[in-house]
């Protein structure tokens, strides 16, 4: 079998990917992302227990990232995350408002408003996060560990692929 970047020639560089390379395996791939994108969004990837579909995918993107990142200002986790500021306040609004996410003043420039997971946010992101992991463990139950490490090292690399076609930061990583 070729190395990759090799045709069955042997010329290095030339690429295989194109419409007609592997179309049925494409088509496969296509359809299996679709199909995920379907199930992880009726089950909301939500977990298990009481935690369960309680927590939107904006929400804990969101939290996540201010959990990992620190306090940062809306333009800052806007550009983080591949999104405009505009949306990052729209989805901040009810987390700052259920008490999940505190506005607070920026600590070099009292001015400029700064926002931070609180205390009840982060207790709230780990009871999601557990919940995450029991549902992933459930789904994966069958699983060796090195195909659940398989598994999460290719689709980590197909989500960055995806987040550099869009133009984004990598969204990719552990907990994003």
């Amino acid at each position: 079998m070729p190395a990759q970047g090799q045709t069955e020639a042997g010329n290095e560089g030339a690429s295989e990917v194109g419409p007609e390379a592997g179309s049925g395996l494409l088509d496969s791939l296509q359809h299996q992302v679709a199909l995920f994108a379907r199930r992880a969004e009726q089950t909301r990837l939500g977990g298990v227990g009481q935690a369960r579909n309680s927590m939107d995918r904006a929400a804990y993107l969101l939290l996540n990232r201010l959990d990992r990142e620190g306090p940062m200002g809306v333009k800052a986790l806007a550009a983080g995350m591949g999104i405009d500021s505009s949306t990052v306040t729209r989805q901040v609004a009810p987390l700052v408002d259920s008490g999940l996410v505190k506005r607070t003043s920026h600590p070099e420039d009292g001015r400029a408003v700064v926002l931070a997971l609180s205390p009840r946010g982060l207790a709230r992101l780990e009871d999601v996060r557990s919940s995450r992991r029991a549902l992933m463990a459930q789904v994966t139950e069958g699983w060796s560990e090195d195909e659940r490490e398989a598994f999460t090292a290719l689709l980590t690399r197909f989500n960055v692929s995806l987040s550099e076609r869009m133009g984004a930061p990598g969204e990719g990583g552990p907990a994003s």
